[in-house]
């Protein structure tokens, strides 16, 4: 899919969100649904498979979302798998975020993590990577249970390794 296509679909899911009063709330879930999509490739495949019936693949989004996600997010996912751009979610998805962002001045910032972060720890990461990068960031945690301890932050192309993982592993390299 071009990356005009990307383009329209995340702007007409932020104008949604907007629009619902809820583009915080929207966002949020729709980026756990993307990463969510990311890591079952079985779950995107029957989403985006032209071979099962539209309704059949929608039905799949109720069942999953069904009281995990707000009316609105449920409705925007079974929208776009009713286009037949399910297999695209994820990258529908980030732009989405990417440009929610971008409209409140901040740059996204994925930061992977063994447990669900507060307010606050987020509040006190986006500050510590101002401060070192002089960039407004707003945080999208996932929660990654392989990084064990620490964080792993991905601004754009950076990767910031902090997790427990990474550093076993420099402790491996170093006295291997």
């Amino acid at each position: 899919m071009p990356d005009e296509g990307l383009d329209g679909y995340a702007e007409a899911l932020l104008a949604v969100a907007a629009a619902e009063g809820q583009s915080t709330v929207i966002e949020d879930e729709l980026f756990r649904v993307g990463e969510a999509l990311r890591q079952n490739d079985e779950l995107l495949a029957a989403l985006s498979d032209s071979r099962l019936p539209i309704e059949g693949r929608q039905g799949v989004v109720e069942d999953l979302l069904g009281e995990k996600a707000s009316a609105v997010t449920t409705a925007l996912v079974s929208m776009v798998v009713g286009t037949g751009h399910g297999g695209h979610l994820p990258e529908i998805v980030d732009a989405m975020v990417a440009r929610g962002a971008a409209n409140r001045d901040r740059v996204l910032a994925k930061v992977r993590s063994a447990i669900e972060l507060t307010e606050d720890q987020k509040t006190r990461l986006a500050q510590a990577i101002k401060s070192s990068t002089g960039t407004d960031v707003e945080i999208r945690v996932i929660i990654d249970e392989s990084v064990l301890g620490g964080l792993v932050t991905e601004i754009g192309d950076d990767v910031i390794d902090g997790s427990v993982r990474h550093r076993q592993a420099q402790l491996r390299e170093n006295f291997g």
